[in-house]
């Protein structure tokens, strides 16, 4: 049996994957330890972006909302505001 460690949390598990990002390889015994280590935040309420985000420059929110409370005013959505 294979124990391969999680690199976010440690764990020793069989049925851990790997992820690859660009050139980096990253291995994980779970989706939510994959999402923890490698999920952007959101640059207004630093939430993990886990869908395509919004981006503005070097920015990234997890919508259109938190871009315009950051004072982001060029991006759209579908969203009723504004």
């Amino acid at each position: 049996m294979n124990n391969t460690q999680c690199e976010n949390c440690g764990n020793k598990y069989d049925k851990a994957f790997t992820v690859s990002m660009g050139e980096e390889r990253h291995v994980f015994d779970s989706f939510e330890c994959a999402i923890n280590k490698l999920a952007p935040h959101c640059n207004h309420c630093d939430t993990r972006i886990i869908g395509h985000g919004v981006e503005e420059g070097n920015h990234i929110y997890c919508c259109v909302s938190c871009a315009r409370h950051a004072g982001e005013t060029s991006l759209k959505d579908r969203s009723m505001q504004g």
